[in-house]
């Protein structure tokens, strides 16, 4: 069946927010007087929710990773959301897309209220039908649930009409969850090894390449 959705990760995939979520994990950890740690070990945070990292990598109780993820909102939500870029590439990846009549749809676990300041700031907004994230409480933040909702909000009723694209682990699991392919991208935050492993369908160098695939299936 030829595609008609496409749905979209955020962090790693359309842009570079590195930057701004070091800086608001760095300032959740001195709150908490933890010892700074080497930048390229917050690598494994970027993508999955912060309350699994936390409880993770800082042995946080899940009670305490849900007040964390609080503190680092406080540096997060004035600053760090625009400590961010987009990736070379993807506008125009998106005009072609809707240019060729997808529907491209954004589902990511930042929290939605986020997702929508950034992709508003970055006139990203235009191209997307839909903009789909976690909410406040995390009620709602494990990458299959977002993408279950932002398909029934959608009504996307046929999961072979819908792709995933995405760069961790978790858009994959979260896409197959709910029958979806998934197309990784490989100039995100995730590993080529990360992505097959995880069953990723097809892997993409960078948006010319997905733009290419894309079209194709539509």
């Amino acid at each position: 069946m030829k595609k008609k959705y496409i749905l979209f990760d955020l962090d790693g995939t359309l842009t570079d927010s590195r930057e701004g979520i070091i800086h608001s994990i760095e300032y959740m950890l001195r709150h908490y007087e933890i010892g700074l740690r080497d930048r390229s070990e917050f690598q494994a945070w970027l993508g999955p929710p912060l309350k699994e990292s936390l409880m993770k990598y800082c042995g946080f109780s899940e009670e305490k990773a849900l007040e964390g993820v609080n503190v680092y909102r406080e540096y997060f939500d004035r600053k760090g959301i625009f400590e961010n870029r987009v990736y070379p590439g993807v506008e125009k990846m998106l005009e072609g897309l809707k240019e060729q009549g997808f529907l491209l749809l954004l589902a990511t676990s930042k929290p939605e209220t986020a997702a929508v300041r950034v992709m508003k700031h970055f006139r990203l907004d235009s191209y997307f039908t839909y903009i789909g994230g976690a909410t406040l409480d995390d009620s709602r933040v494990k990458k299959g649930d977002v993408i279950r909702y932002v398909l029934k909000a959608c009504g996307v009723d046929e999961a072979a009409q819908a792709v995933m694209v995405g760069d961790r682990e978790h858009d994959v699991y979260g896409a197959k969850e709910n029958g979806l392919e998934v197309i990784g991208v490989l100039y995100g935050y995730g590993s080529r090894e990360e992505l097959t492993r995880a069953g990723a369908d097809e892997l993409v160098e960078n948006p010319e390449a997905l733009l290419q695939i894309l079209e194709i299936a539509g």
